[in-house]
């Protein structure tokens, strides 16, 4: 006669989630997870607790996004200012809006250009200078 395993119940999520976690203030967070429904049987039998799904679920209950800014990024969509440019062809530097943007210069505004021997620097130029 086959062996009868015990089935194994979803795990809890959203509100019944928080209620239980709550509920069982005084357990370690494996056991809370166990509890919770958050572990697997293996094949060998031993219980394989899932405590980092159990965390992820929690704080999806709890309405927190940690990903949002990340998603957030990901939407403005377009290249990230890498901070390289290269000559073109005719001799020109094209510095990127993104480059002015965060500088927040604004159309007319003045800038001083300093010579070094490997290198040149932008400078704003102010209504004092």
């Amino acid at each position: 006669m086959p062996k009868k395993t015990k089935k194994q119940s979803k795990p809890l999520a959203g509100q019944a989630l928080l209620t239980k976690v709550k509920a069982l203030n005084d357990l370690t967070r494996e056991e809370k997870a166990k509890a919770c429904g958050y572990y697997k049987i293996a094949k060998s039998g031993t219980e394989r607790i899932n405590v980092m799904a159990f965390l992820n679920a929690v704080l999806d209950a709890e309405g927190m996004d940690l990903d949002a800014q990340v998603k957030r990024n990901k939407k403005m969509g377009g290249r990230q200012p890498n901070y390289r440019i290269s000559v073109q062809s005719n001799g020109k530097l094209l510095v990127s809006s993104a480059y002015t943007k965060k500088m927040e210069l604004q159309p007319g505004d003045e800038l001083e250009i300093a010579l070094g021997r490997k290198h040149i620097h932008l400078r704003l130029k102010t209504e004092e200078d």
